[in-house]
C-alpha cells in the first residue's frame, strides 16, 4: 500500500508543491528581517496547512462534485493572478511609503498570510486529480508528506529571506512585491497558456 514508490512520489509532489510557497517565504523573509522564529514557524506552517489542505480538497472534489469543480478551474489562475499581484502590489506601496516616511517595515498580518496561503497553494487543488484513484488514507498521507515537504523548504525560505534581508535593507520589501507578482503572472500564464 504505502510503497517506496507512493513515498518518493508523494515527496516529490511536495517539492514541486512548494516552489511557490517557497519564493513567497523568501519574500516575507526579505520584508522583515529581524522576524521573530515563532512568526517563520507560523509562515511555514500556513504554507504547509494550505497544501495539505488543497490536494485533499482536489481528491474530495473528484469523489463528490467533479463536474461542478470542473467548471471553476480556468478561474485557478486568475485567482492567483489577482491575489499575488494584490499582496505584491502593496508590499511595493507600503516599501514607497517607508522610504518616504523612513519607518520600520511592518509586520505580516495575518490576513495576509493566508491570503499568500491561498494564494500559492490553489495550483494544488489540481493536485487532487492526479491522487484521485487513491483511497483516503493514501491520500491523506501524500497530503501530509507534501506538508511536510513544504513545511521544511517554506522555513528554509523565510530564513534565506532574513538572512539577505539584513543586508538588503530597505530594498528588500520592494524586491519581496516584486517577486509575489511575478509568481502570480507565472501561475496565469502556465495556467492560461501553457495548458
Amino acid at each position: 500500500m504505502f510503497s517506496l514508490s507512493f513515498i518518493l512520489n508523494s515527496l516529490l509532489l511536495g517539492v514541486g508543491l512548494a516552489m511557490d510557497a517557497f519564493s513567497v517565504s523568501l519574500a516575507n523573509g526579505l520584508a522583515a528581517p529581524r522576524m521573530h522564529r515563532r512568526t517563520m514557524l507560523l509562515i511555514a506552517g500556513t504554507f504547509a496547512l494550505f497544501q495539505a489542505a488543497m490536494p485533499m480538497t482536489g481528491w474530495f472534489l473528484v469523489h463528490t462534485a467533479v463536474q461542478s469543480f470542473q467548471k471553476l478551474q480556468p478561474l485557478i489562475p486568475w485567482a492567483a493572478l489577482l491575489l499575488l499581484c494584490f499582496i505584491g502590489g502593496k508590499m511595493l506601496f507600503d516599501a514607497r511609503k517607508q522610504q518616504d516616511e523612513d519607518a520600520p517595515p511592518k509586520e505580516l498580518t495575518g490576513v495576509a498570510l493566508l491570503t499568500q496561503g491561498v494564494a500559492t497553494s490553489i495550483d494544488a487543488l489540481s493536485v487532487g486529480f492526479t491522487i484521485a484513484h487513491y483511497g483516503a488514507a493514501m491520500a491523506a498521507v501524500c497530503s501530509g508528506l507534501i506538508a511536510a515537504v513544504t513545511f521544511v523548504i517554506c522555513l528554509g525560505g523565510v530564513l534565506l529571506g532574513r538572512k539577505f534581508g539584513t543586508h538588503l535593507a530597505g530594498k528588500a520589501s520592494v524586491l519581496g512585491g516584486l517577486i509575489l507578482i511575478g509568481i502570480g503572472v507565472e501561475i496565469f500564464v502556465k495556467g492560461v497558456f501553457l495548458n
